[in-house]
């Protein structure tokens, strides 16, 4: 499966319309952008279940904006529409499916009380 390009048009359907979304955002003169792009898309191709999706923070600088992106590439990891995951920098593959685990291995209910307590 090949990653998906997001806008803020698609970005809120895409993270609540599925169950394990992971966002690259990225730039085309970013260096450590380019070297993290194979392995991404390699993420992508094994993990099919997952959505792998991009935001050029370039082209959709205002998303860029509201998601607080202030470092590229920053990976993040979206679990049944919750912020999971949120980190700058490129990761190795082994890095990746050690995130792509983790996420998969989330107790959703945990979570959401975790949520809940914080927030009273």
């Amino acid at each position: 499966m090949a990653t998906t390009e997001l806008t803020a048009q698609t970005i809120e359907e895409t993270i609540k319309g599925n169950d394990i979304v992971l966002i690259d955002f990225w730039a085309d003169w970013c260096g450590p952008c380019k070297r993290f792009a194979p392995v991404f898309e390699a993420s992508a191709e094994t993990n099919p279940d997952v959505v792998h999706a991009k935001v050029d923070t370039e082209a959709e600088g205002q998303l860029a904006a509201e998601f607080q992106i202030t470092s590229i590439p920053t990976l993040m990891a979206f679990r049944e529409g919750i912020l999971v995951y949120n980190q700058a920098g490129a990761l190795p593959s082994q890095a990746l499916a050690q995130v792509v685990d983790a996420v998969r291995g989330l107790d959703m209910d945990d979570v959401r009380k975790q949520i809940a307590e914080a927030q009273s």
